[in-house]
């Protein structure tokens, strides 16, 4: 990444501007000595700002900056000296959004040790292939999954909440040095269809990751910014690597509730929020506040936007919203900014700085403009493979989201689905994306799902699944009809299901599997 342009963007969203020497100093340090791990980027928050409130939570806890290095230092000597961690090891983290899940995954990267980020949404048996395969060597919960973790093998050693905290009290003097390897984040990922994989995800080697973010979300130093995305998820991690590099303070509720969010931005005067897009559509359910919160930036991935939100949500809270595109393996691709989703809501934008973006067919060449495709990406933040020592295809440094698209004239790019939910029915190809979006549109339909399922004559077709607002209704022979208007004849649902909601794992994204025990 160019050098001129990293200084503008860090110009321009405040990280550059004076301050008191000693404390520059010490902050520059920190980055020279821990490098741009969390730990290292927690240091240098704490060395520039360390009164400066770091997390805020909903039970009423604050903490500073100083307060935060602290804890997560006192957390990390005691696992070292009651667990024996060393480099190399893995932890278990199985928490929602607290300061207490903050203070362990900067523990272990202060140790070297890898913290395998844990789905709350996993099963008992889940959990427990996820312990054996990443060969945990501990496992800290929060307190409403302790019968979930029961059947954890025995000598899996497990700490609660409380023992955690007597971790932290309960911490010998000493001083930590860097580790001879940094720690890694390793997320999982989504396990909508069976037990997740674990991603290893890279450690930033600068400035250029930051950068190609906050070049194109207005975010700035010192900030106010609710992380509600939960942060064992790719998105809500990153908010947080985001917000510890502008020392910003952040808000955290365990649960995401749409009314309490809103109060809390406005009781806390956030600037931004970082949100999964089943969120925001849980904000438009609910009464606007008065006065509504004066918000910068509202920041969203993890699945697509569902057709028409954009717009609705800007009309109520301004021209904030703010779509990324991307995924465990390869971060972002690209980032769509409120003018592009008034001009296309369904866009996932453009690449930001730094980022490549093509579609390809499946022998690798590049597919014409508006074409279907395979998305592939390159960027400096690409994962190191699956730690079953796996990876994903890649050519010519661009790696393959597993998803297909297009690219208009413009250059928006537009997501179509996964390649392996394009549904084929009578030989034609039918992406469900299109067809949740038209229904999606329906004024009496709060969320769409479309899925494949199988048929003796087709092969594959089409099954609608449609949550309706409170008091509304709809003749599945009209929705039917609706859709044969807009759409070619392949794309109209055989079945229409009605549900009372679409079943959702913890970061949002709809369990086909679920679905499916609805249609024979």
């Amino acid at each position: 990444m160019d050098l001129p342009f990293v200084v503008a963007t860090l110009t321009r969203r405040g990280l550059l501007t004076p301050g008191r020497p000693i404390r520059i100093v010490s902050q520059l340090n920190a980055l020279r000595t821990w490098g741009w791990s969390l730990a290292g980027e927690l240091r240098q928050a704490a060395a520039r700002d360390p009164g400066r409130p770091a997390i805020i939570d909903e039970d009423g806890i604050e903490l500073t900056y100083q307060d935060l290095l602290e804890r997560a230092e006192r957390t990390a000597r005691s696992m070292r000296a009651r667990h024996g961690l060393q480099p190399g090891d893995r932890i278990g983290v199985l928490c929602r959004n607290h300061h207490g899940l903050i203070e362990t995954i900067v523990a272990a990267t202060l140790l070297g040790v890898d913290a395998v980020l844990v789905n709350t949404g996993l099963s008992a048996a889940q959990l427990r292939t996820v312990a054996e395969e990443q060969q945990l060597r501990l496992l800290v919960h929060d307190d409403e999954f302790a019968e979930r973790v029961l059947t954890l093998p025995a000598e899996l050693p497990r700490l609660d909440e409380r023992a955690r905290e007597e971790l932290v009290a309960g911490a010998l003097p000493g001083e930590l040095r860097p580790p001879e390897r940094d720690g890694r984040i390793i997320v999982l990922t989504s396990g909508t269809t069976g037990t997740p994989k674990g991603a290893r995800r890279p450690t930033p080697h600068g400035f250029g990751p930051l950068v190609s973010i906050i070049d194109r979300i207005p975010l700035h130093v010192r900030d106010r910014v609710m992380i509600a995305a939960p942060i064992f998820h790719t998105w809500g991690f990153a908010a947080l690597q985001v917000c510890f590099a502008l020392r910003a303070t952040i808000v955290l509720h365990r649960r995401f509730d749409p009314a309490a969010t809103l109060a809390a931005l406005a009781a806390h005067q956030c600037d931004a929020l970082f949100a999964v897009p089943v969120m925001v559509q849980r904000l438009m359910e609910v009464p606007a506040p008065d006065p509504r919160p004066s918000l910068k930036a509202v920041a969203v991935s993890g699945s697509a936007l569902p057709g028409g939100l954009a717009p609705k949500f800007m009309d109520v809270y301004g021209d904030v919203l703010y779509n990324l595109y991307g995924s465990t393996e390869v971060s972002w691709a690209s980032i769509a900014g409120p003018d592009e989703l008034r001009q296309a809501p369904t866009t996932a934008g453009r690449p930001p700085h730094g980022t490549r973006v093509q579609i390809l067919d499946d022998d690798g060449r590049p597919v014409p403009q508006g074409r279907v495709g395979r998305i592939f990406v390159g960027n400096e933040m690409l994962f190191e493979g699956y730690t079953s020592g796996a990876s994903r295809e890649s050519r010519d440094g661009l790696l393959d989201t597993g998803d297909l698209g297009r690219l208009n004239a413009d250059g928006l790019l537009f997501v179509d689905g996964r390649a392996d939910d394009m549904i084929v029915s009578g030989g034609e190809n039918v992406f469900p994306s299109e067809v949740e979006d038209l229904l999606a549109g329906l004024p009496q339909v709060r969320e769409a799902a479309v899925i494949g399922v199988p048929d003796p004559e087709y092969g594959q077709r089409l099954a609608a699944f449609l949550a309706l607002h409170p008091g509304e209704t709809l003749d599945s022979d009209a929705v039917r009809e609706y859709v044969r208007r807009y759409l070619a004849r392949f794309s109209v649902p055989r079945d229409v299901v009605y549900v009372k909601y679409l079943p959702r794992n913890a970061t949002g994204k709809v369990l086909t599997r679920e679905l499916r025990r609805y249609v024979s």
